[in-house]
């Protein structure tokens, strides 16, 4: 009796040990953020200040207008960061960052308003009860719902999209795997409204993009192009991945991401099965690295896929690392191993690796360098030849994300 006595007294010690040990990961990690955000505020005090942070380019900061899909990153890491360490600083500048973004709210040009809107006034909310964040969020989701053709059934994500083939066709209602992320402004404003033509809307782009984008494999599709007088598929193309028929990393992590999130909000199982299958794809690929950050696509390079003419893919030789999308699906598979039944050891085991990773000197840059950024390592676009081997904001705004939600899971 002593003896089992002493073995759960021991199995007991082990566990607060590792557990304590994880706690001083993050807690280590999240003291490199504040140190970089910090730096970085200090560097945008002498720009523009309607730029906002998105990468580095031969050693300088590259700021973007509002008008970009990326300026709530910025504004959201740091409401991120405050709520972690509760820095008054921080608190005023994501304050000051967000706010700076209301002339969002009836924009209509494109898709990425989840992005620009969610991931900034939709935490500023969360973390403050603002009343005018919640109008801005509801009226950033009707201008949203602009996009939506009820032929289609699908919210429209660019205006046009130029194919990479030769003869560079040009679609007219192109629909990107990354749209699934803005789907949770919609939710949101349904459940503050109570209007369910917001859910519907979300609902229905969800179903569209399962039939039609994801692959009997669960690998995906970046952009599906439609008739909008038919509502049949034009064409099935990449713009940002190796070749039509290749799962480009990033757009496979905006699916795990964007269904477990419309699982989330419907307990759709038919949402669960599928994010469940695009978890699997990414996890078990015999591409993926053993340390989880994917090449910037799972078959770049491999026989059986042909970038279009056009593509500056065909010409880069070197199989890049693409962190932006291991800190996506980490954030995703927190919240998936949530719902996984039996699989969830698998997912969640895999989301820590994946931020053991990031937070290493193999990615996460020393306090001061990589343009005050905190991960290296990302691409944005090879076929269009930019941003490679960059830090990008929102690879930083996703790997604080997934920091917090393994805090969250310790407690």
């Amino acid at each position: 009796m002593k003896r089992f006595i002493c073995l759960i007294a021991t199995v007991s010690l082990l566990s607060c040990t590792a557990k304590k040990g994880e706690e001083d990961f993050i807690k280590e990690n999240m003291s490199a953020v504040k140190t970089q955000l910090t730096a970085m505020l200090d560097e945008t005090k002498t720009g523009d200040p309607l730029k906002f942070p998105r990468t580095v380019k031969e050693g300088r900061l590259v700021s973007t207008s509002m008008y970009d899909w990326t300026p709530g990153f910025f504004p959201g890491s740091l409401w991120y960061a405050w709520e972690q360490t509760q820095d008054a600083q921080l608190r005023e500048q994501a304050t000051a960052w967000t706010e700076k973004l209301e002339p969002l709210k009836d924009f209509t040009q494109h898709h990425d308003l989840g992005f620009m809107v969610y991931c900034s006034y939709g935490n500023a909310y969360r973390l403050t009860g603002n009343k005018a964040y919640r109008d801005i969020l509801i009226q950033s989701a009707r201008s949203l719902s602009t996009r939506f053709n009820d032929t289609t059934g699908c919210i429209k994500s660019w205006n046009s999209f130029k194919s990479w083939h030769a003869d560079s066709a040009t679609y007219y209602f192109p629909v990107i795997i990354d749209n699934m992320m803005n789907l949770e402004l919609l939710f949101f404003a349904s459940r503050e409204t109570g209007d369910t033509s917001f859910r519907h809307i979300a609902v229905t782009h969800a179903e569209n993009t399962m039939k039609n984008q994801i692959r009997p494999d669960y690998s995906s599709y970046h952009v599906v192009c439609y008739d909008t007088l038919t509502g049949d598929v034009q064409a099935r193309e990449t713009a940002q991945g190796y070749a039509d028929n290749s799962t480009w990393a990033r757009g496979q992590a905006w699916g795990i991401y964007g269904f477990t999130m419309v699982y989330r909000e419907t307990k759709d199982p038919r949402f669960l099965k599928t994010a469940l299958g695009m978890a699997d794809f990414y996890l078990d690929h015999k591409n993926l690295p053993e340390d989880k950050v994917p090449y910037w696509d799972f078959n770049a390079r491999e026989e059986g896929y042909k970038p279009g003419e056009r593509s500056n893919a065909n010409k880069v030789a070197a199989k890049y690392r693409d962190a932006s999308a291991a800190a996506i699906t980490a954030s995703a598979l927190f919240e998936l191993s949530g719902y996984a039944g039996d699989k969830s050891a698998k997912y969640r085991e895999a989301a820590i690796k994946m931020l053991h990773t990031l937070g290493s000197s193999e990615y996460r840059a020393a306090a001061g360098s990589n343009g005050n950024f905190v991960l290296m390592h990302s691409v944005g676009s090879i076929p269009h030849g930019f941003e490679i081997d960059v830090p990008l904001v929102y690879a930083d705004y996703y790997f604080i994300e997934a920091l917090q939600r393994y805090q969250n899971s310790l407690k």
